[in-house]
């Protein structure tokens, strides 16, 4: 047998192989993780038993700690602070099936700072789904959590997007937007002008690409398109992963006017002729003003052809220091884009 064609095979079946070995290992770990929480579930359930039925009280759980850590001393988890996390754990979710299809699925310490922050149920429950789906770190769910981003969803964004866009691109196009955008990060005043906000969003494009979501890769500042000769620039322009499509963000420091949705729909339409492939989904557009009438976006939107959103933002404080150090690079954000549309592909 030639031994070229020999070496080509034996690279094939070692990437093969090592890859295998690399999906078993993930899965390996999942179970164990499941398995360690599916275990404090039931220690809980167990606790909050006894004590409704025995009038357990906080010297029993003391005592049960000292002897648990006795017994299994190779084994962290059995302090007096995590039995009572698994107390609350069992009380947060009396269902089994959703602590093995769910909180089951994230780190026990990702379940416990849910605890400790969010105290609704649903919300809670969705920050484990985005976890999951996106493959959150601990400190990434922090500033998720101090950032309010699930009273943030699209849900309270105005939209033409049911009307303009198919199904289910539609949908996902609502769920990118958040009401409002927290631009907290940057050392702005509540009077920053355009073209300030602009370039400090620039600045600080990490934290915004983060503030955007998943899914935005940025394309470009004052990115230019001719149309007739004449040169405009769009401020700035987005491509996002899972939705297929090129996104214009248009900034505006003042309330909504009407006049801001014609320029988009222009911007839109001129983006889908020059810029939009063959594979891409139709251009969206998104407008970020500092306030807006329901009223006076709803008649906006109305007739329009092409898909627009529009949403506020919010210019409090810079991050604190501490809160800066945990954002994720830029090279954890392509990657986690680059996993994404593998997965959407």
């Amino acid at each position: 047998m030639d031994s070229e064609l020999l070496s080509d095979d034996y690279e094939t079946f070692l990437q093969d192989v090592k890859e295998r070995i690399r999906n078993a290992q993930v899965r390996a770990a999942l179970a164990v993780n499941r398995e360690l929480i599916l275990l404090y579930w039931q220690i809980g359930q167990e606790i909050l038993t006894r004590q409704q039925a025995q009038g357990w009280g906080a010297k029993v759980i003391s005592r049960l700690a000292k002897d648990l850590q006795k017994a299994f001393s190779g084994m962290k988890g059995f302090s007096r602070t995590n039995l009572l996390y698994m107390c609350a754990f069992a009380e947060a979710y009396p269902d089994q099936q959703i602590v093995q299809q769910l909180a089951g699925q994230i780190p026990w310490f990702h379940n416990c700072m849910l605890l400790d922050k969010v105290k609704d149920s649903k919300e809670r429950l969705w920050y484990i789904q985005q976890t999951i789906q996106h493959g959150w770190s601990r400190s990434i769910l922090t500033q998720r959590l101090e950032s309010g981003l699930y009273h943030r969803q699209g849900e309270g964004a105005l939209t033409n997007f049911e009307q303009t866009l198919s199904l289910p691109q539609s949908e996902l196009a609502q769920q990118i937007l958040r009401d409002p955008y927290n631009f907290d990060f940057l050392s702005l005043g509540q009077e920053a002008q355009e073209r300030e906000l602009e370039m400090a969003l620039i600045r600080h494009i990490r934290e915004f690409l983060l503030e955007m979501g998943v899914g935005f890769a940025f394309v470009g500042s004052q990115y230019p398109i001719h149309v007739s000769g004449k040169e405009y620039e769009l401020n700035p322009l987005f491509y996002h992963f899972r939705l297929h499509c090129f996104v214009v963000v248009d900034l505006k420091t003042v309330e909504f006017e009407p006049e801001f949705s014609g320029k988009m729909n222009f911007y839109v339409s001129a983006v889908d002729d020059i810029l939009r492939g063959s594979l891409d989904q139709p251009t969206i557009g998104i407008i970020l003003c500092k306030t807006q009438d329901q009223t006076v976006v709803e008649y906006a939107l109305r007739d329009g052809k092409k898909p627009i959103g529009i949403s506020t933002y919010q210019l409090k404080h810079a991050l604190p220091e501490p809160l800066k150090g945990n954002l994720p690079t830029i090279e954890e954000l392509e990657t986690q884009l680059n996993i994404l549309s593998v997965e959407v592909e």
